[in-house]
């Protein structure tokens, strides 16, 4: 018996298919398919045991993230730690279990510079270009790449990687700029290139590199401003699902939910869904918010509970028990996103160890 009503699905296939996407976006670049915060809230390990086979090295975001990989039986492929080590403990780790670290503190060279044995650890050195976050200055490159191929304990060659602060606007031309100042900055190192997230990875091919870090592409949720875009031909991974628990036939006038914010324009029936913000959905969707049920948009009536939303029933033939989607095969979480006033990411992420895995129909 699942401690929570909703649940989610996640296809296995739309998760490999997205990342054939990415490489026939890039066919020259290699492919280090970023699955940190557990997989944009997917599962470190369910979108690792799918995507080893079909990318070149993964990206997570903190030491722990690659230990945890390692440890489940992970050995073989190269995981690259984008915030980098945060004390000297997680540098030794990443030698111990052979991750790459993106290096960008000055004590962080230091230390590399004291360790061994020889050529064990793979680095990457990252470079601010316009993200304003982590990095070394432009002017800096050439002598920090340098100092990093002479630490005895790293591997060549050395790579170099930035962050791109603004590709989700294909009409905004800072991430070409950027791409420029990252570009001279690099010239001459014979370094391998990391620039291009998702929206770099769609929108902007002159900007790919040797290596790109798709993410939230992978997902099956568009990087871009415009929302969702069915014509990039990518395909939802994860299905947000809950239960109808409750069907109410309601008079005109009667009123709904937290705050009373919602009043019926006639009699109607009202369904109530078994999900609410403790799962994960967002408290913020407005009345009328899209919910899919019977193959038909139901929208939603009154405010977010923890653990109930109710629907607009009015033109669909449903019974209690069955399955509403939240978000999406068939409507997509840029949408809903939209509609609570934040992004895709922020949605996929927030489900994760709150709502059950159940098999898909792919086998996942």
């Amino acid at each position: 018996m699942n401690l929570r009503l909703a649940h989610l699905e996640l296809d296995r296939r739309a998760l490999r298919a997205n990342l054939a996407l990415a490489r026939a976006a890039a066919p020259a670049a290699r492919v280090m398919a970023c699955i940190k915060a557990q997989a944009y809230g997917h599962g470190l390990l369910f979108a690792a045991s799918t995507l080893a086979e079909a990318c070149d090295a993964f990206a997570v975001a903190c030491t722990g993230e690659g230990v945890e990989l390692r440890r489940a039986g992970f050995e073989q492929q190269r995981l690259c730690v984008l915030n980098g080590p945060v004390d000297r403990e997680e540098l030794e780790a990443a030698v111990t279990w052979e991750l790459e670290p993106v290096i960008h503190q000055p004590w962080q060279l230091d230390a590399l510079a004291r360790m061994g044995p020889p050529e064990r650890l793979r680095a990457w050195l990252k470079i601010d270009s316009g993200m304003g976050r982590i990095g070394i200055r432009p002017e800096e490159a050439a002598d920090w790449h340098d100092r990093l191929r002479q630490c005895a304990v790293v591997r060549e060659p050395v790579g170099v990687m930035t962050h791109m602060a603004r590709a989700d606007d294909r009409n905004d031309r800072f991430t070409a700029e950027q791409w420029q100042v990252f570009s001279s900055a690099v010239d001459g190192l014979g370094a391998p290139r990391s620039a291009a997230n998702s929206a770099s990875v769609l929108g902007w091919p002159a900007a790919h590199g040797e290596w790109i870090r798709p993410g939230i592409m992978l997902y099956g949720c568009s990087p871009f401003i415009e929302g969702a875009q069915p014509e990039l031909g990518l395909q939802p991974v994860m299905t947000l699902k809950a239960p109808l628990i409750a069907i109410n036939q309601v008079p005109a006038g009667s009123t709904l939910g937290y705050g009373s914010t919602w009043s019926a324009p006639e009699a109607m029936p009202v369904g109530v869904v078994g999900i609410g913000y403790g799962d994960g959905y967002p408290r913020a969707v407005p009345n009328g918010t899209p919910v899919l049920i019977a193959g038909q948009r139901a929208p939603l009536v009154g405010r977010v509970s923890m653990d109930k939303i109710a629907v607009d029933l009015r033109g669909i033939d449903v019974e209690v028990g069955a399955k509403a989607t939240l978000w999406g095969r068939g409507l997509p979480v840029e949408e809903i996103a939209q509609r609570a006033g934040t992004i895709g990411y922020e949605l996929l992420c927030s489900v994760y160890g709150r709502v059950p895995v159940m098999r898909s129909r792919s086998g996942a």
